[in-house]
């Protein structure tokens, strides 16, 4: 790696979409850059353009993050190098239909690739910046862990996770110097539609974002020091009054003795 203070970002996803724009994004700010993903040959195709247009050192690492020997090597790089202080957990897929719909082989892919693989990497890299005292890790979550009605609930419950897991370790690293920060994209066009068998153009197009627009958004919320950013929300007071009903449940959620609402009442 080339010396740079801002340090190494270590992008997962970083081939296509969400993932390649943070690439680009981030070399042009002066990071350094690990490029993770199954492709290898398109990564290298991006590397090489980055190198010319930036002049950063830019790695491309093949991994399968569905394979336990690949997930295991990228996060034993995150716990050693010290040259890294960003993570973007960006890797992630959705089902070709939903739970009722798929078999076992491909409901362990997503929890698998969407859950145990951002675990593992978060992780490991929070262990390593808070031992620095700096560092941020980004987690790309998605809206649909705010509305699991509205599409399947294995997609959403693993973007639902994403977001819990960047809450926890936000309140849990913050006193270290390492920034969390989950990102909550809306319906934004990048390949993952396809992918799963879904036609991203069937939504209405004031509903879908651009992906340069979507990560813009995002780092600029990053740059901001926010916790959750969710770039198509434009009214900031709706989150705000959701995480205040939220937070304000807290204390009425525990206690020895049932509700009044749960016991059984007996006629005279």
């Amino acid at each position: 790696m080339t010396n740079s203070s801002l340090g190494a970002a270590l992008i997962t996803g970083a081939s296509s979409g969400i993932g390649a724009v943070y690439a680009d994004r981030l070399a042009r700010r002066g990071h350094d850059l690990i490029l993770v993903a199954r492709d290898g040959a398109r990564m290298e195709t991006l590397a090489e353009k980055l190198r010319a247009d930036t002049g950063r050192a830019i790695e491309v690492l093949p991994a399968d993050l569905t394979d336990g020997d690949d997930l295991d090597r990228v996060a034993k790089r995150l716990a050693a190098d010290a040259s890294i202080t960003l993570l973007v957990n960006n890797a992630g897929m959705s089902l070709n239909g939903g739970l009722l719909d798929n078999e076992a082989p491909a409901l362990e892919r997503i929890v698998t690739l969407n859950i145990t693989a951002p675990t593992l990497l978060a992780s490991a890299a929070g262990k390593a910046f808070k031992a620095r005292g700096k560092g941020a890790i980004i987690n790309i979550a998605s809206v649909l862990a705010l509305v699991p009605e509205m599409f399947d609930g294995v997609y959403s419950g693993t973007k639902a996770y994403l977001l819990n897991l960047s809450l926890s370790l936000s309140q849990q690293l913050a006193e270290n110097g390492v920034h969390v920060q989950a990102v909550l994209p809306g319906a934004t066009r990048t390949e993952i539609w396809a992918r799963s068998g879904k036609d991203v153009d069937s939504f209405p197009p004031e509903m879908v974002m651009g992906v340069d627009d979507l990560v813009d958004a995002s780092l600029l919320g990053f740059d901001r020091g926010e916790t959750v950013t969710i770039p198509p929300l434009a009214d900031e007071g709706l989150w705000e009054t959701y995480t205040q009903a939220r937070v304000a449940l807290a204390p009425h959620l525990s206690h020895r003795d049932v509700a009044p609402r749960y016991r059984e009442t007996v006629d005279a």
